[in-house]
């Protein structure tokens, strides 16, 4: 797919581009979505009504991608972490938009442990500052 075919997700071009940048040279492809690998695991360490704890395969983790409800406009912070297995990385990221339901600012930290095999994304850890959702997603 180009990345014309992933317009659908442009509202998280941002989170795409920081991961590009912390996925260098580990996995291959121009958008983030060529470097998921069709059986790969996410899962998110993290609890909000609505969304999974665990999404297995490529197809659920866009259609789930597909109804996130925050408009990004930038990310920014990375820090990257090689361990001593070379197929795992951990990044540390932060994105900043706003979330259209509330008309709120939306400010977030996230740390994802990420494994790649065969230069693709086959598993992803993720976790975050909880509290920066609830605060975005309430009303007043």
């Amino acid at each position: 797919m180009s990345n014309a075919e992933y317009s659908e997700f442009a509202n998280l071009d941002p989170f795409f581009e920081i991961i590009l940048e912390g996925l260098e040279g580990l996995v291959d492809g121009a958008h983030f979505w060529d470097l998921i690998d069709d059986a790969a695991v996410f899962e998110f360490r993290y609890d909000f009504p609505g969304w999974p704890r665990r999404l297995d395969g490529r197809e659920a983790i866009m259609t789930t991608f597909s109804g996130y409800g925050m408009d990004l406009h930038s990310a920014d912070s990375l820090v990257v972490h090689h361990g001593r297995d070379p197929r795992i990385v951990v990044l540390e990221y932060e994105v900043h938009g706003t979330v259209p339901a509330t008309g709120k600012l939306y400010d977030n930290r996230f740390a994802s442990i990420i494994t790649a095999e065969n230069r693709k994304v086959v598993h992803w850890r993720d976790y975050m500052d909880s509290h920066a959702v609830v605060t975005a997603t309430t009303s007043p």
